[in-house]
């Protein structure tokens, strides 16, 4: 009996997971959301993005996900300015990325990335954060190099 309520607990909870999106990495991983706004010419964009910081949570990215909101993403926190290079290892879907200096400028931007690629995607010159996002949303909302970025890791004192 206490097996048979053993794997009723554990079939309700696995239905749990996948009706809330969890099983399939639909939903931000919940290591908290932070609100980033990206500054253009024609104005501001808002995302919320989880912010990846530690070397674990840096390799795992965004891996595995079959969905994201198009205002979500990820933002990479290098600490320090350092040449970056990224790879779409087991990442699903098409992603843009936004290569951030210190002060917040955008250095670079990697356009509609090939999910799954091994492929090194630079950063062209040190930067000390990365910004993913859906692809094909920054050129919809006329997000290009030399815009800015606010979040708290570019604030300086």
């Amino acid at each position: 009996m206490r097996i048979i309520r053993r794997l009723i607990i554990l079939s309700f909870l696995a239905g749990l997971l996948a009706a809330t999106g969890c099983a399939r990495g639909d939903q931000l991983s919940g290591a908290g959301v932070d609100i980033l706004v990206v500054t253009t010419a024609e104005g501001e964009h808002r995302f919320r993005v989880e912010v990846a910081d530690t070397p674990a949570e840096q390799e795992a990215g965004l891996m595995y996900r079959e969905h994201m909101d198009r205002d979500a993403g990820m933002l990479f926190d290098f600490g320090e300015p350092q040449p970056i290079a990224m790879w779409m290892k087991n990442t699903l879907i098409p992603l843009d990325m936004a290569f951030i200096k210190a002060d917040g400028e955008i250095h670079r931007i990697a356009a509609m990335t090939t999910p799954q690629s091994l492929e090194s995607i630079s950063s062209g010159a040190p930067v000390v954060a990365v910004l993913e996002v859906n692809g094909g949303v920054f050129k919809e909302l006329g997000i290009k190099a030399g815009d800015r970025v606010r979040h708290r890791i570019f604030e300086t004192e």
